[in-house]
């Protein structure tokens, strides 16, 4: 099997693993128990991303790819679809979602670009008979999606349609608005109302970092790079003094705090 490249070479590794005589695992394997690790590839491709990494960023491409092949493959066998259906599908999408380059249509801007894709989209379940009398255009948004992520998502959508906010400014004042619902909500004590408002700041706050083009999953995440860093260089700190944080009252560790956010400093904080 040397002589073989590309895709057509992963597909007939795949083939063999899964053949008689082929690997015992492998064999095992159905979409139930490759569903775990599909997600956990998508994960670890979106950590080398973080690193900018770019032979890690290959290797976990592969990986992912690997998935890709492996469940073209079960589906193959149960004669649904093949590997090549996938490309196929894909590639005939991408053309028909982008008229504007692939055919005579125009868009001038990113956002005209995604108005776009949005009515073809909603075309296409149309005309296979897909569309229900109660679809939304919220619709397709995957309900397993991390909460920031399908915050994200949903806010991106309903603006397609032109239900959105036209300036970051208007948010911020919706954020400000929330925030006090929910400085009320905890001084009252009601913790289910304190939890509604809380989500309803957590939303409009995913929904800024949307007008900003900023990603809140990297956002937070950076954010939880930089608390870890500065927590771990105050336990450093005392540890060099014989101390641990549980034994240092608070005004110390504010101070420590201090100390730490000048020792850490990246530039940009």
């Amino acid at each position: 099997m040397d002589h073989l490249d590309g895709l057509d070479g992963l597909v007939a590794i795949m083939d063999r693993l899964r053949e008689p005589g082929g690997c015992p695992w492998d064999r095992e394997q159905t979409y139930e128990t490759l569903r775990g690790y599909l997600i956990e590839e998508c994960y670890e491709v979106a950590e080398a991303l973080d690193h900018d990494d770019p032979v890690e960023l290959c290797e976990e491409l592969g990986d992912l790819l690997f998935q890709i092949v492996f469940l073209s493959r079960l589906a193959k066998e149960q004669g649904r679809f093949t590997v090549d259906d996938v490309v196929r599908g894909i590639a005939q999408k991408m053309i028909r979602r982008h008229p504007h380059v692939f055919g005579d249509a125009s868009a001038e801007t990113s956002d005209d670009v995604l108005v776009h894709w949005e009515a073809i989209k909603q075309r296409e379940k149309a005309e296979a008979g897909k569309a229900a009398p109660d679809r939304s255009v919220l619709d397709g948004v995957p309900s397993a999606l991390p909460g920031l992520l399908k915050a994200q998502r949903l806010g991106a959508k309903a603006s397609r349609v032109g239900f959105d906010w036209k300036r970051a400014e208007d948010v911020l004042e919706k954020i400000d608005e929330e925030l006090a619902e929910l400085r009320r909500a905890v001084e009252s004590g009601d913790h289910d109302e304190s939890r509604e408002e809380l989500g309803d700041l957590l939303f409009s706050l995913v929904n800024l970092a949307r007008r900003l083009d900023i990603d809140p999953e990297g956002a937070i995440e950076r954010a939880n790079h930089k608390f870890g860093a500065r927590f771990r260089w105050i336990e450093r700190t005392l540890a060099d003094g014989g101390r641990e944080v549980a034994q240092t009252d608070l005004d110390r560790l504010e101070q420590l705090w201090a100390e730490a956010k000048a020792a850490t400093r990246t530039g940009s904080d």
